[in-house]
C-alpha cells in the first residue's frame, strides 16, 4: 500500500457519507413536497365539486326569515335529493363588485346610475367590501375591494360614450371576486342592458358568476329615449343574468323603490342561508343540472339560482 492511500481512503468514506446523508435529506423532503402537492390537488379537487347555493327565504308578506335548520330544506339535482356537506345561517360579510354602465346609449342617466351606487355603498355594513367598475367600450375599475364605502373621486368625472360590454363586465367582476375569500358574493348591475360589443356571451358571464357563486342583482337604467324594442332585449338580459343567478331584476330604476331596492339587496347578501353539497352525479360531461329547493314549511318560498353547468372532463 502506497503512504498516500489512507489517506485517499478516508477522503472516499468521508464524499460517500456525504452523499449519503444529503440523500436522505433530499428525498424526505421531496415525498413532503410531492405529499403536500397532493393534499393541495385533493383541496381544489374537492372544493371544484361542491355545489354552493345562497338561498334566500321570505314569507307571505316578503320579509326575510331566520333562524331555520338544515332539516327545513332539502336540494333535489335533476330530481335526485343531495346530501347537504355544508350548512350555515349565520350573518357573515360579503364582497360585493358594483358595474357603472358609461356607454353612449346611456346619456345623461350616468348621474342617476351614479346615484344609486352611492345609496348601495352607503348602505352596506362595516364589514362588507365593495368593489366599484365602469364600463362602457372597454372596463376600468374605478376603486378595489376596500371596506371604505365612499365612491371615489374618479366615479364623478365618468361620461357617456362608446359602445357597452356588459358581458364581459360580469365576467371579470366574477373573476375577480372568484379571488375573495368571501362566502357570499354578489354582482350590482347598473345598466339598460343593451350590449354591443362584448366578446364573451351572455351564457359565458353567468357561468362565470355562478361558477365564483356571486348572485347578480340587475338595476335596468334603460330610457324612454330607447325604442321599445332596444328596452325589452335589454330587460331580457338583465332578466335572465337576475333569475339564473338567484338574484333580483330591478325595474323601477329611481326614488324610494330603489332605495328600499338597496336596502333589501344588503339585508339578503347579509342574512342569506348558505348550503353546500358534492353532487351524486360525479359526470364532468359539461351539461346542465337542474337544482330545485324546497322548504319543509308551505308558509315560506325560498330563491337560489336554478342550477350549473358541470365541469367537462378537460376542465381543470
Amino acid at each position: 500500500m502506497k503512504p498516500n492511500q489512507p489517506l485517499e481512503r478516508y477522503f472516499q468514506l468521508a464524499l460517500f457519507s456525504s452523499i449519503i446523508i444529503l440523500l436522505n435529506l433530499t428525498f424526505p423532503l421531496a415525498s413532503r413536497a410531492q405529499q403536500a402537492q397532493e393534499d393541495d390537488d385533493d383541496v381544489v379537487r374537492v372544493s371544484t365539486e361542491l355545489v354552493i347555493l345562497n338561498v334566500t327565504v321570505v314569507d307571505g308578506a316578503g320579509k326575510y326569515v331566520h333562524g331555520l335548520r338544515s332539516s327545513d330544506f332539502k336540494v333535489f339535482e335533476d330530481g335526485q335529493e343531495q346530501k347537504f356537506s355544508f350548512f350555515s345561517d349565520e350573518e357573515t360579510p360579503f364582497a360585493a363588485a358594483v358595474l357603472l354602465d358609461t356607454s353612449e346609449s346611456m346619456g345623461t342617466r350616468i348621474s342617476l346610475a351614479r346615484s344609486a351606487a352611492i345609496r348601495f355603498l352607503n348602505g352596506l355594513r362595516q364589514e362588507d367590501v365593495a368593489a366599484v367598475y365602469h364600463f362602457n367600450s372597454e372596463i376600468e375599475q374605478v376603486q378595489d375591494f376596500s371596506f371604505s364605502h365612499d365612491l371615489s373621486d374618479m366615479a364623478f368625472g365618468l361620461r357617456s360614450k362608446g359602445m357597452t360590454v356588459l358581458n364581459d363586465a360580469v365576467l371579470r367582476a366574477a373573476e375577480d371576486l372568484a379571488k375573495r375569500d368571501e362566502k357570499r358574493r354578489a354582482i350590482l348591475v347598473l345598466s339598460d342592458g343593451g350590449d354591443t360589443r362584448s366578446s364573451a356571451s351572455l351564457d359565458k358571464a353567468l357561468a362565470a358568476a355562478i361558477k365564483t357563486n356571486a348572485t347578480i342583482f340587475a338595476v335596468d337604467m334603460s330610457s324612454n329615449a330607447l325604442s321599445p324594442a332596444e328596452r325589452m332585449k335589454g330587460a331580457g338580459a338583465l332578466r335572465i343574468m337576475a333569475n339564473k343567478s338567484g338574484g333580483r331584476y330591478i325595474a323601477t330604476p329611481g326614488g324610494a323603490a330603489l332605495r328600499e331596492a338597496f336596502a333589501g339587496i344588503v339585508e339578503e347578501l347579509g342574512q342569506q342561508y348558505t348550503i353546500a353539497y358534492r353532487p351524486t352525479n360525479r359526470a364532468r360531461d359539461g351539461r346542465w343540472r337542474t337544482i330545485e329547493l324546497k322548504l319543509a314549511r308551505p308558509d315560506l318560498s325560498a330563491r337560489t339560482r336554478p342550477g350549473y353547468r358541470a365541469p367537462k372532463a378537460r376542465d381543470k
